[in-house]
């Protein structure tokens, strides 16, 4: 009994240890969005320039987002870590990064496959990660 006790705990810990590889990219991908979102918008602060993140229908560059009005050298990043990933702003065409130091509240959605991630700012504080319940509907 104490065996079976045993191996059904190391079933159930190893089940919870196996991540959907989706899931996985698509937090990779947030993170690293965030990240850019966040480097550009402490260069549109600092130059005084409105500046904005678009993401992109399929392009035939393979492009997924563009960051506009930004003169950055070497410029930022296009390009989605996977080409499956996409990207919505709820409520606008375009993320506005700055000039001004309060933004306004954003939001963007971030999907891959059927797993799906919030990004989101109060305006004041640096955008965020969360998850929606992870399954895009």
């Amino acid at each position: 009994m104490v065996v079976v006790a045993v191996i059904a705990i190391a079933t159930a810990v190893a089940s919870l240890a196996l991540r959907d590889p989706a899931a996985s990219k698509l937090e990779h991908e947030a993170t690293r969005l965030v990240s850019l979102l966040e480097s550009a918008r402490a260069e549109a602060r600092a130059s005084g320039v409105a500046a904005r993140w678009e993401p992109l229908a399929e392009q035939a560059d393979g492009s997924g987002f563009r960051f506009v009005g930004l003169a950055s050298d070497p410029p930022l990043p296009t390009h989605w870590l996977d080409t499956s990933t996409s990207a919505q702003v709820i409520g606008a065409r375009a993320v506005v990064l700055g000039p001004e130091p309060l933004i306004g509240e954003q939001r963007i959605v971030l999907r891959l496959d059927d797993q799906r991630l919030t990004l989101a700012t109060d305006g004041i504080g640096p955008f965020v990660v969360s998850d929606n319940g992870g399954v895009a509907r």
